[in-house]
């Protein structure tokens, strides 16, 4: 009986994916709370399992006392050596509960006890595995939609999958079999909640890990990864082998290895870039397909940088909607900004020309009458002969102390700074002029153009109908033209 209980406690705990000494436990607390309600008793009782008898048995703990003020937890040496001749003062005694008589009711509160731990350490073992699992990639079964919710079949567990993690392009229905990454595991009332993802970027490269056997034995790595979920990504890869070429590696046989992982991101485009360890040439080759003129670092402590194209590469570097920009600053972690050769050239005539410029100090805003007295006296006359005195000799100036030089400087540089900021929206705004203009030309042009057709067309007009086929012939080699 004893071998017949423990086996059904063990199947029980494999089933359920526990430690079998939980369900022990819970078994022992359930024939505590049984025996203590069918006794009302508030002594201090314990419990263990007997694995040769296959029982549970119950103790009242009571400390041994000459005179006894609380029974329930007090017992007297004479009471005590009866129980165990070796007992003494302030012993503590254990005094057996027979469970034999606890009846239906009690079997029927200790199965309830049972059940509710048993739910508990479940809950808190999947709680812990899948704690163990974020960013892992698992392969799942669709099984049930719960509004905009997925809803998949982990093998232990249901994970949910939230609209915010899918993909705008897919759709699923019950029976699905999709790869998604766990990215989270909340605790809630009905017990832990499994969050999977198909729009997290650890999703991709386990993708490629699985397609392409150098990144699975570490001979090409993928540095960084950037997605726009459903349109389009990016991966950086690296090869420790120099016989080895990573784009080569990952892209596979005429594209057999990309297509794979393309397709199970229902046909998200992939672009893979070898990775460096310079930053220009890095965001060089993540703005491909563009053509990059040249680049420069702005801020290296701030990761901006500058990067220059030809005007005709412009709208590709930049992409849909920012998109490739987008991309390819998420993916190498630094900002970019991007200019054609024109605007950039443009530029630096707008500060050739500040340069030489000669603009009077009362031009410039937030200094007092008495400083640009005390400037003017010292042969500073202009805001570009301020700009290239050094702070320590304006703090030389009689009057001036450091704290009047710094406030000097930073108006100076707050004059440049709306002085560039002028200059940008006026170019911008010349730009958008001309582009106005051209569309007005071409419209006319245009116009002209359909006028001159008409008259043709009316001056040599057939009396047999025979227009209409002309007409027809001349507006499918229009569209053909366009």
């Amino acid at each position: 009986m004893s071998n017949l209980l423990y086996q059904q406690i063990e199947l029980l705990s494999k089933e359920k994916g526990i430690d079998p000494q939980v369900v022990i436990g819970a078994v022992e607390d359930a024939i505590l709370v049984a025996t203590r309600k069918y006794y009302n008793s508030i002594e201090n009782l314990t419990a263990s399992f007997n694995k040769d008898t296959g029982q549970v048995e119950v103790y009242a703990i009571k400390r041994v006392m000459e005179t006894v003020t609380n029974p329930s937890f007090e017992i007297s040496l004479t009471e005590a050596l009866i129980i165990d001749p070796s007992a003494g003062i302030d012993a503590e005694i254990k005094i057996q509960k027979p469970t034999d008589v606890l009846g239906r009711i009690a079997a029927q509160t200790a199965k309830q006890v049972i059940l509710q731990r048993v739910r508990e350490a479940e809950r808190e073992s999947i709680f812990e595995e899948y704690t163990q699992r974020i960013g892992e990639v698992v392969t799942s079964l669709v099984k049930r939609i719960e509004g905009s919710d997925v809803i998949v079949d982990l093998g232990t567990a249901e994970g949910r999958l939230p609209r915010r993690e899918q993909s705008r392009l897919e759709n699923f229905v019950m029976g699905d079999r999709i790869r998604v990454v766990i990215v989270k595991v909340e605790k809630t009332t009905r017990g832990p909640q499994v969050i999977v993802s198909r729009i997290d970027p650890a999703l991709l490269t386990k993708l490629f890990e699985m397609e392409v056997p150098e990144i699975y034995d570490g001979t090409v790595m993928i540095r960084e990864a950037a997605r726009d979920t459903g349109e389009r990504s990016k991966i950086a890869v690296v090869s420790r082998d120099s016989d080895v070429d990573p784009v080569g590696a990952c892209v596979g046989m005429k594209g057999s290895r990309v297509q794979g992982v393309i397709r199970e991101l229902h046909g998200e485009k992939i672009d893979i870039i070898p990775y460096s360890e310079d930053p220009i040439t890095f965001v060089t080759n993540a703005l491909s397909p563009a053509k990059i003129d040249r680049a420069s670092i702005i801020d290296p402590m701030e990761k901006h940088l500058e990067v220059i194209v030809e005007m005709d590469q412009l709208s590709l570097a930049i992409g849909k909607k920012g998109q490739n920009v987008r991309l390819a600053a998420k993916l190498t972690g630094w900002k970019i900004d991007i200019k054609s050769d024109e605007e950039k050239r443009a530029e630096i005539e707008d500060q050739m020309a500040l340069l030489e410029a000669k603009t009077p100090l009362s031009e410039l805003p937030g200094l007092s009458k008495g400083i640009l007295e005390k400037l003017t006296e010292n042969s500073i006359k202009t805001i570009e002969e301020l700009a290239d005195t050094p702070i320590d000799d304006l703090t030389k100036i009689e009057g001036l102390g450091p704290k009047s030089a710094e406030k000097i400087i930073a108006s100076v540089k707050e004059y440049y700074i709306q002085y560039a900021q002028a200059a940008e929206a006026k170019r911008v705004a010349e730009a958008e002029q001309e582009n106005k203009q051209d569309g007005s030309v071409k419209d006319e042009v245009t116009q002209e153009e359909t006028v001159s057709l008409a008259e043709e067309d009316s001056g040599s007009k057939p009396s047999d109908g025979s227009v209409d086929v002309i007409v027809e012939e001349n507006t499918e080699e229009k569209v053909e033209g366009d």
